[in-house]
């Protein structure tokens, strides 16, 4: 998957990204993983204030809102051919 989202439950900027990538999905078929944080000393470390994270092709691409147009572009931009 190309896309990660590092999230945890009861996070309402989470269930934004969530809709956010739910529409990018939709329009361009990329899906995404989510990632819950919560118990990993490791990620709650790295990305416990920041929540939600969201990664493209490994590179961290946001945090705290997904802006839609911006990874519909980074995504046009970073396909293979």
């Amino acid at each position: 998957m190309r896309l990660m989202l590092y999230t945890r439950p009861g996070c309402h900027l989470c269930e934004d990204a969530k809709a956010v990538l739910d529409r990018v999905a939709a329009a361009t078929g990329e899906g995404f993983t989510e990632i819950d944080i919560t118990g990993d000393d490791d990620l709650e470390e790295e990305y416990g204030f920041r929540i939600p994270v969201l990664l493209l092709d490994g590179k961290e691409h946001g945090y705290w809102r997904v802006e839609e147009e911006r990874l519909l572009n980074d995504l046009r931009l970073s396909s293979p051919g």
